[in-house]
C-alpha cells in the first residue's frame, strides 16, 4: 500500500502533537481536481471511517478510504524542508501524468 519517509513520518508526528485534542490518525486521500486532474489531500482526523483501511507504520496510523485505496497503491509520500519551501510530496509510480507541485497527477 502507501509508505511514508522518516522525514514524512517525522512531519507528520509534529502534526499531531501540536494538534492539540486526540487524533485518530493521517488520512491520505485522492480526489478530483489540481492540474493534473486528481490530486493528494491529507488531513488529520479524530476518528477513523468504518470502512477506512487502517496502515500502520513509524507508531502512526494511516488512513485510507476505500475509493483512494487503489490510486494510492505504491505511492511514497515524502516531507521535503528547503530554501524554496517545505511541504510533502508524492511519488505515484501509477501516474501517466503529474505535475510540478507534485500534488496533481493522473
Amino acid at each position: 500500500m502507501i509508505q511514508l519517509t522518516e522525514n514524512a513520518i517525522g512531519a507528520v508526528s509534529r502534526f499531531i502533537e501540536s494538534a492539540g485534542k486526540p487524533i485518530a490518525g493521517l488520512r491520505i486521500k485522492v480526489e478530483g481536481g489540481g492540474c493534473s486532474g486528481l490530486q493528494y489531500g491529507m488531513k488529520l482526523e479524530e476518528s477513523a471511517a468504518d470502512d477506512d483501511q487502517v496502515v500502520e507504520m513509524g507508531g502512526l496510523r494511516i488512513l485510507v478510504d476505500p475509493a483512494s485505496q487503489p490510486m494510492l497503491e505504491n505511492v511514497t509520500v515524502d516531507f521535503l524542508d528547503g530554501l524554496e519551501g517545505s511541504g510533502f510530496k508524492f511519488e505515484n509510480p501509477n501516474a501517466t501524468n503529474s505535475c510540478g507541485c507534485g500534488k496533481s497527477f493522473s
